[in-house]
């Protein structure tokens, strides 16, 4: 599949090339876009993701997509990435500064049709990659006790976890790991 450039955020050089996130082992091409959260592309996913919390957490997650101002997620200090294939978000994700070394990552979603296919493993890593060009060199997030696919794929990607994993769950499950300049 050929892909045709797409304008993304620019950096200090000017605006990114689009990215192809396949790794170079010939599977399914997907393109990576830097986009504002507020993008008409973003909303389908954010919205499934809210719903997704509600199903999962009902009025305990009433607030958390409205927890953070939408310009916390903007460059500089921000961004978010949506994965597209053949035209349609798959997977997205996103960071804001946490402190002056540090982006929390949220929002890393994947459509429900589209899942156990590695594509949160691909937007987690284009997250660092972009957290640590910018200077960053950790990262925290957090997870719910009732995402433990998500407890498991923070693990598997040497994420630490903050929290005791035998205990059993009752808050936030918070993580965090360093950046190094490699992954830029």
């Amino acid at each position: 599949m050929t892909l045709s450039p797409i304008p993304q955020e620019a950096g200090p050089a000017g605006p990114a090339a689009p990215r192809e996130a396949d790794g170079g082992s010939g599977a399914a091409v997907f393109d990576v876009r830097h986009l504002p959260i507020t993008d008409p592309a973003a909303a389908p996913m954010l919205r499934a993701l809210g719903e997704q919390y509600d199903s999962l957490y009902g009025a305990l997650a009433a607030d958390e997509m409205t927890r953070f101002p939408v310009h916390e997620f903007d460059p500089p200090d921000g961004a978010f990435v949506l994965l597209f294939e053949r035209g349609e978000a798959v997977a997205g994700g996103a960071f804001r500064r946490y402190d002056a070394t540090t982006a929390e990552f949220k929002r890393i979603w994947t459509h429900a049709d589209h899942r156990r296919r590695g594509l949160a493993r691909k937007v987690l890593e284009e997250l660092e990659r972009t957290a640590a060009e910018r200077g960053y060199t950790r990262v925290y997030l957090t997870t719910g006790p009732r995402q433990p696919e998500a407890k498991g794929l923070y693990l598997a990607t040497g994420y630490t976890a903050l929290f005791d994993t035998d205990a059993p769950p009752f808050a936030p499950w918070p993580f965090e790991k360093a950046l190094s300049r490699a992954a830029a």
